[in-house]
Parts: C-alpha cells; structure tokens; sequence
C-alpha cells in the first residue's frame, strides 16, 4: 500500500512566537551563520552570543526544526537539542508529533527535491526568499510514524558517521599546527633566534616573486593549465577544478611559469591561501591573484607556508592588505615580509612530518567523501519522487 502524500501545513506548523527582551537578553541567539549547509549541525560560536538583541526574534525549543528561508541558505536546516531565539530569516517548525517525526522533517528539507524545490519557488528581488504559505503547500510521502523513525534512525547514524569522520580530519589538522610550534616556535616572537630575513632574499633569483596572467580566457581543452585562488582550498589545489589556457597566452606570462614545489599565495580576494605545486601542476600558470613563491634550496617550501600561515603573519599580511570593492596585498609589502630561517635538517625533518599528515588526510578525505555520499544517498532513497 502507497505512503500517502500530504502538505506540510497539515502536519507541522510554522511557529512565529516573538522573544521577549528577557529571552533575547538571557537565551542562546542563532543565526542563518551559526548553521552549517547540508548538514545541519551548529558552528561552535552561537552559544557565546546570548547579548541583548534589539531587532524582532523568534522564539523555539528542542521540539523544533530550524529552517534558513533566504536563498542561498536554503539547505539550511537544524534540530537544536536546546531552547534559545533565532533570526527572523529562520523559521522554527514545529512538528505535529503524532503524525511527523521532526528527525522525518529535517531530512526531508535536506533531500535534493526539497532544496530543488525551494529554489525555484523563492520570491523577491534583492533578498530571495521561501515564503511561509508556499512551505506549507510542498508535499511529503508521510509513512506510519514507526516507518518514518526507522528512515531517520538510519539517517542520524549516517550522519553521524560523517561527523566523527570531519571531527577526525580537524584533528589531524591540529598536529602540523603543534609540530611546526613545538621545532620553531612563533615566527613573530621567533624564539630560538633564528636569523630572520626579508622573504624576497629567500626567492630564487631567476624566478622572482610574481603574479600571473591577467586575462586567461575561456577554458581550453588540451590547453595549459592556471591555478586560480578558487582552486586552492585547506592547503590544496583542487586539481579538478583547475582550467587551461591557450599556449600562447601562457606564453605571455613566462615570468609566472610553475614548478613542482613552488609555494602559491592569493593576493587579491582571499589574501593568506597557500598551496605547494604538486607535480601534476609542473609547468601551469597562475592569475593576477596569485603569487608564486619559488624559494632557495635553503628554505623548505611546507615550512615557507606554515609560517605564512600563523596567526603573527597572517595578521600581519592582514593589516597590509587594502581595496574596498576587491581587497589585495602589493607584492612589495609580500617581499618584505620578515621569515625566520632555521637549520634546513629542521625544516627537513617538519617537511616529513608534512608528507606523513597530508597521507593520513588524504586518508581522511576520501572516507569523509564516501560517508557524504552515503548520506547523499539515503536522502535521495528516503525522499525522491
């Protein structure tokens, strides 16, 4: 026998309590921010904002469903274990419990045809968002309310599966963080005295520092690739990403050509990402937003990054950055950065603790990838047409 299909509005209601001042001066605040995409959980921060907050809030409880109503935040979906308000842009949905199990529900507004759905029935120009009478009207495949447990039991192991596999990979990115503390110490304080040196004095010569190309084109089959500051993510190029140029616009930029090795800073955008060239990137390019970093054999270029990359420097890089519609650094205030320069056998010997990291995180990505997809998948079984 089929599920039958009912409209929200027939099983849950849309609960638009105002918090009083006392509750928004004494309660845990969430926003569209403290919501993490796809997946539902809580950034770490919202319960450090329980500040008195003068614009109109909702109320909820643990019995809710938190659901972001603003495009892009439409896959924004929450169960909070706990009472507190939210923004305005969030709707706290609120489950008749005898008919709609919430877990039931916040699948369902996660599923692809949910998110399909919602998108393409948002309204208004400057701030698209989903209005509440048109959330009522979508439809769901209502099982029994056992039937509709087992699917979200099976969607809360799932998902917490991918929990503990994205916990393991932060960990993991913790212990570069302590190794390179631990041998080097802060590169502000530098508190082993190591000589410390402008960071254009630790460039190779004949490949100074320098951005790349300006005006790359349309994607080229065949043709040479460029990295692009969007390509590099947590460290990495995301190789699958990167697109190609023709030869002879990579030709015109000969000044920026990449090597196995080289370090790559974004300048312009998001100042402060960095990636080493990984060899299957031997001989690509970069844009105008990115500086490349070819460094003497006296200085490791894993080491180069994670001492870009601390909080001293990284502040620093901060403060020198300028621009109001697209902020960048000048590659003057780049070259003049101030790099301490330790014995190499130590850089070596954090350079192989690098190569044994980033093994274990590739390790951790890929299971991480697989436990998305397991998700992606269950939702797709549980609530597609």
């Amino acid at each position: 026998m089929k599920n039958p299909i009912v409209r929200l509005g027939e099983v849950m209601n849309i609960d638009r309590t105002t918090a009083s001042e006392t509750e928004c001066g004494n309660l845990p605040y969430v926003g569209l921010e403290h919501i993490e995409k796809d997946a539902g959980n809580f950034t770490a921060d919202y319960r450090r904002q329980p500040e008195r907050l003068l614009a109109t809030k909702f109320r909820f409880t643990h019995r809710h469903v938190l659901y972001g109503k603003l495009r892009p935040n439409l896959n924004k979906v929450s169960l909070p274990d706990f009472d507190g308000v939210c923004t305005t842009e969030i709707l706290p949905l609120l489950p008749q419990p005898k008919r709609l199990d919430r877990r039931y529900l916040h699948g369902a507004l996660l599923s692809r045809r949910f998110v399909k759905w919602a998108s393409s029935s948002v309204s208004g120009a400057n701030l698209p968002r989903l209005d509440p009478a048109r959330l009522r009207e979508y439809q769901i495949e209502l099982p029994d309310l056992a039937e509709q447990q087992r699917i979200a039991g099976r969607l809360e192991q799932s998902d917490r599966l991918r929990r503990t596999r994205r916990f393991a990979l932060e960990v993991t990115d913790t212990i570069l963080h302590a190794a390179f503390f631990q041998l080097f110490g802060n590169p502000i304080e530098n508190p082993h005295g190591f000589q410390i040196e402008p960071l254009e004095d630790l460039i190779q010569p004949t490949r100074p520092i320098s951005y790349g190309i300006l005006m790359p084109g349309p994607d080229v089959p065949g043709g040479v690739p460029y990295i692009r500051v969007t390509d590099i993510h947590d460290g990495q190029i995301l190789t699958g990403l990167v697109r190609r140029t023709t030869r002879e616009i990579d030709q015109a930029y000969k000044r920026s050509k990449l090597k196995a090795g080289d370090l790559l800073l974004s300048i312009r955008g998001h100042v402060g990402r960095m990636a080493v060239v990984p060899t299957c990137l031997d001989g690509a390019n970069i844009t105008q937003d990115t500086a490349r970093l070819a460094s003497i054999d006296a200085l490791e270029p894993h080491y180069l990054m994670r001492c870009l990359s601390s909080s001293g420097l990284q502040h620093r890089m901060d403060g020198l950055t300028r621009g109001a519609a697209v902020q960048g650094i000048n590659l003057g205030d780049v070259k003049e950065l101030p790099i301490p320069v330790p014995p190499l056998s130590l850089q070596k010997k954090f350079a192989a603790i690098v190569e044994r990291v980033e093994h274990l995180r590739s390790v951790q990505r890929e299971a991480l990838r697989q436990a998305d997809h397991l998700f992606a998948s269950l939702l797709h079984l549980a609530f597609s047409d």
